[in-house]
C-alpha cells in the first residue's frame, strides 16, 4: 500500500533529548581525540617541550560549550517541527502521521460495475465514478482520487446507501455526518484553537484513527444544513466550511482550525447527498454539480432487495417475503423506498439470527 506525505511538519525522535546528544558529542569528541593521539607524532615536535598535549578529558569550558550548541540545535528542530504551538498530547495525536498516510489503491475499474449492478437506478453517480477509475488505471496513478459528487434526488431512493458501499467496495474508511445535526462547519471541520470548546473535526480525526488519506466522507443531506453567521457576520455554515475542502488547489494544503497545521486532504472522497440542490450557495454548487437522480422502480427494488437478501445470507422465503410485502398496493401508493427495503432486510436479519428460547 501507497503512502504519501499527508502533514506540513517534520517529526524529530522524541528519545533525543538533550542530555543524549550531549553524551553523544562527548563521545564523538573523544573518539576524534584518541585517533589524534595514536596519530604520528611530527618530526619537528619529537623533542619539542612545548609541543601542545592531547588531553582525553574535556574541561568544564568544553562541556558548557557543547551544551550550548545541542540546546540551540534542539530550538532550531522546535521550529523546523511546525508544532511548537501544540501541546504535549496534540503532538502525540499527531505522531501516527510520522511516515505519512496510507493511500486506498485501486485494482480493479470492475468495481464500479459491481456497484451499478447493485443499484442501476443511480446510474449518472456510478458512471462518474467509473469515468474516474478509468483515468486512475490508465494513468497509473498511486491512488484513486475522485471529484465530490452531489447525488441529488427524492428521498429514499438510496443515496446514503450509495455512498455507504462506496465506502466498502473500496475497502477504505467512510464516515457518516448528518447535516441536520452539524448545522455549523465545526463538527466536520474542527473549531478554531484558543475557544474554551476547541476541538478537532471529524475529518481529521477518521484520518488519524484509519491513517488513511482517502477515506469516503459521506455528508447526509447537505441542504439541511441551516446558516451560521457570527456576530461580525461571518458565515460557518457546513457548505461555507467545506469550499476549501472540495477545491483542488486549496485542499492539498488544508489548514486544520483546531492543529493550525496544514494537511494534504486533496484525495478525500466526499459524497453529500441533498433533496434539493437549489437550497446549498452557489459557490457550494460551483465546486459540486448536482448529480441528477430518479425514483427508483418497482422493478428495481425488488431485485436489490433479493441481491441484498442473499448477500445478508437471508433465507429464502423472508426475502420473498419482504418482496410481497413490498409490492402491495398500499406499498406501491407511495414511490418506492430503498431506505424502507434495508429497514426490513435488517429486521428480517436480526429475526432469523435470534438465540433460540427453550
Amino acid at each position: 500500500m501507497t503512502r504519501i506525505p499527508f502533514i506540513e511538519a517534520r517529526f524529530f525522535d522524541p528519545d533525543e533529548t538533550q542530555h543524549v546528544i550531549e553524551d553523544r558529542l562527548v563521545a564523538r569528541l573523544r573518539r576524534l581525540r584518541v585517533a589524534d593521539i595514536s596519530a604520528p607524532i611530527p618530526e619537528s615536535d619529537v623533542n619539542d617541550k612545548h609541543a601542545p598535549c592531547r588531553p582525553l578529558a574535556l574541561s568544564d569550558r568544553e562541556r558548557r560549550k557543547i551544551s550550548r550548541r545541542v540546546k540551540r540545535l534542539l530550538e532550531l528542530r522546535e521550529a523546523a517541527s511546525g508544532l511548537s504551538h501544540l501541546r504535549s498530547d496534540d503532538r502525540e495525536r499527531l505522531e501516527v502521521l510520522r511516515e505519512g498516510a496510507r493511500l486506498i489503491q485501486l485494482h480493479s475499474e470492475q468495481l464500479a460495475a459491481a456497484l451499478h449492478a447493485e443499484m442501476p437506478w443511480m446510474a449518472p453517480a456510478t458512471e462518474i465514478v467509473w469515468q474516474e477509475m478509468r483515468r486512475s488505471v490508465r494513468e497509473g496513478r498511486p491512488g484513486l482520487r475522485l471529484p465530490p459528487l452531489l447525488p441529488d434526488g427524492p428521498p429514499g431512493i438510496g443515496k446514503s446507501h450509495f455512498a455507504r458501499r462506496l465506502g466498502e467496495v473500496l475497502s477504505t474508511a467512510t464516515c457518516v455526518i448528518e447535516a441536520t445535526g452539524e448545522n455549523g462547519s465545526f463538527g466536520v471541520v474542527g473549531s478554531q484553537r484558543g475557544w474554551g470548546s476547541a476541538h478537532p473535526g471529524r475529518l481529521i480525526a477518521t484520518i488519524l484513527e484509519s491513517r488513511i488519506a482517502n477515506p469516503v466522507m459521506v455528508v447526509d443531506e447537505i441542504d439541511k444544513a441551516g446558516p451560521v453567521t457570527s456576530n461580525k457576520g461571518l458565515a460557518f455554515g457546513l457548505p461555507e466550511g467545506l469550499l476549501p475542502l472540495l477545491e483542488l488547489l486549496t485542499a492539498r494544503r488544508w489548514s486544520c482550525p483546531y492543529y493550525q497545521v496544514r494537511f494534504d486532504m486533496s484525495r478525500v472522497f466526499w459524497v453529500l447527498t441533498s433533496n434539493d440542490y437549489r437550497l446549498p450557495p452557489a459557490p457550494f454548487l460551483s465546486r459540486c454539480p448536482p448529480v441528477k437522480l430518479r425514483n427508483l422502480l418497482q422493478a428495481e427494488l425488488a431485485g436489490f432487495v433479493r441481491r441484498e437478501g442473499v448477500r445478508r445470507r437471508l433465507s429464502e422465503p423472508a426475502i420473498e417475503a419482504i418482496a410481497e410485502v413490498l409490492a402491495q398496493p398500499l406499498q406501491r401508493r407511495h414511490h418506492p423506498s430503498l431506505r424502507t427495503a434495508i429497514r426490513m432486510l435488517q429486521d428480517a436479519a436480526d429475526l432469523e439470527n435470534a438465540p433460540l428460547l427453550h
